[in-house]
């Protein structure tokens, strides 16, 4: 081998391992978005019930209100949940094409392996695009419903509706009372 095919392979090296490592990161990124996703769910079912137990015995208007971060929360957990069901990545080298380059040269196959890395990755953006853009909404409207919540709470606790004062009737009994012996 000449000097400038030691290079070129060299080169051709590199650039399989860069993209091998840009794929490994995009699919380890996809991973904590899930984990992520899962954990906002999570904290979310475990809020709600929290929320609306604290609006026993309020006035109706506060309780009419509390709809508005619900339907935020129902929506961002159905947003976290479409996460999980989008397309698994494509991992760009896969078992199947070992067997179809078998008989290539070593430049071949790293040819072959950049070409696939720079595929998968494309394809992989489209994927997770649409997941980033669902878990960005879902986390701003978990945000603005979780301020709107604490707010409603807030404006619960505080501000105190007056009540007519309870009717009290006393009730005197009479008759013979009987003390015990002396």
């Amino acid at each position: 081998m000449q000097m400038a095919d030691i290079e070129d392979m060299r080169n051709l090296e590199f650039l399989a391992g860069n993209s091998k490592e840009v794929i490994e990161k995009q699919v380890d990124s996809y991973r904590m978005q899930h984990s992520y996703a899962g954990t906002i769910i999570g904290a979310t079912a475990l809020f709600i019930p929290f929320f609306l137990g604290s609006f026993d015995g309020t006035a109706r208007i506060i309780q009419f209100i509390s709809i508005i971060p619900i339907a935020f929360f129902i929506y961002a957990i159905l947003l976290m949940l479409s996460i999980f069901r989008s397309q698994p990545l494509d991992q760009a080298f896969n078992e199947v094409k070992y067997r179809q380059l078998l008989d290539k040269t070593y430049k071949e196959i790293l040819l072959f392996e950049i070409e696939a890395n720079t595929r998968a990755y494309v394809m992989n953006k489209v994927i997770t695009g649409k997941g980033n853009k669902k878990y960005s909404i879902g986390v701003g409207l978990t945000i603005i419903a979780l301020l709107f919540s604490i707010v409603l709470i807030l404006v619960n606790k505080f501000i105190k509706i007056e009540k007519e004062p309870a009717k009290v009737q006393v009730v005197n009994v009479t008759g013979p009372v009987s003390r015990g012996a002396k």
